[in-house]
């Protein structure tokens, strides 16, 4: 079992969310950095999907009531188990009692913290994640509170310490061109895929919101609503670009001017406010390469990173 002392920020529990359920209009949610998940869950010996905790800045502390392993990964924490450094990437054992704080993040916005044996909390709609927005999933449906207890799977047989190399953020988000994208002017066109962008204060698991330039639409029409998914860049009336994210909703009507690929949406996660990104034009095939080049590395680190260290990274 894992206490909760500190929450910090946002904490919650988050797995890879609910797939499937976009047209009866429920949100993937899960994790924003699906490829951190993956590896911390990896790295003490869990399926890839199990429930984790997601982790916003901090400070978090946590005491458990268990012997097992964790692991961190995504945002680079100063963090200590009781007086002992923890170091993220890498899966360390943890003694009945024993306290993890995490002071702050030198590097990045969000870690992710794996238990052996996952977090265990109820299913709902095949998922263990936190949808905040509708109230449902992890932990009662919200962040995790001071005093909270979350149960753990059970454990699993693991021996030593093994690490992976974490990857390196850039801010060059590999973007396909969108069903509307040919209706925006020329110049705004340039100006999207050469201007950088200031992430916002304003975003959140729903989108980043982003500022620069206002893009400006030619067509005048309205569009009707349509499906939108996690990537989608939106262009409101305001001409500031906002990047759908995890928890964002099933439909909307600004239009699409393009779509940040799958293998590139964590670079949104670890992006603070302030942070400045920009766009790099990219093909379908480009998209599916990059997909499949980041899931060829984590299933290198599965077959050869037991029993000694190993280094992986993501793309």
């Amino acid at each position: 079992m894992l206490e909760i002392l500190r929450p910090g920020v946002q904490t919650t529990v988050q797995d890879l969310g609910r797939q499937g359920l976009r047209h009866l209009g429920i949100a993937v949610s899960g994790a924003l950095d699906r490829p951190a998940l993956r590896l911390a869950n990896r790295l003490v010996g869990n399926p890839e999907g199990a429930a984790g905790l997601e982790i916003v800045i901090g400070p978090v502390v946590i005491r458990f009531h268990r012997a097992g392993f964790l692991a961190l990964t995504g945002a680079d924490f100063d963090g200590t188990l009781d007086d002992a450094p923890v170091r993220s990437g890498w899966r360390q054992g943890v003694s009945a009692g024993q306290v993890l704080t995490l002071h702050g993040c030198r590097q990045g916005m969000r870690a992710y913290l794996a238990v052996d044996g996952g977090i265990d909390v109820p299913l709902v709609l095949g998922s263990r994640a936190t949808d905040i927005k509708a109230g449902f999933g992890g932990h009662q449906g919200r962040a995790l509170r001071a005093g909270d207890h979350l149960n753990q799977g059970e454990p699993v047989p693991l021996k030593g310490r093994i690490g992976c190399r974490l990857p390196v953020w850039s801010p060059a988000l590999r973007s396909i061109p969108g069903p509307e994208y040919d209706e925006f002017s020329p110049e705004s066109r340039d100006i999207f895929w050469n201007s950088e962008w200031a992430v916002s204060p304003q975003s959140n698991r729903m989108g980043y919101r982003l500022q620069g330039e206002p893009l400006i639409r030619e067509a005048g029409d309205d569009l009707l609503s349509h499906g939108v998914l996690p990537g989608v860049v939106q262009v409101p009336p305001n001409g500031q670009p906002i990047v759908l994210l995890a928890d964002a909703q099933t439909t909307g009507g600004y239009p699409r001017i393009a779509v940040v690929i799958e293998a590139d949406l964590w670079k949104l996660a670890q992006a603070r406010p302030g942070a400045r990104l920009r766009f790099a034009c990219c093909t379908e095939a480009d998209a599916v390469q990059a997909l499949q080049q980041s899931r060829d590395e984590l299933d290198l680190f599965e077959r050869e990173a037991y029993g000694h260290r190993s280094e992986c990274g993501r793309g």
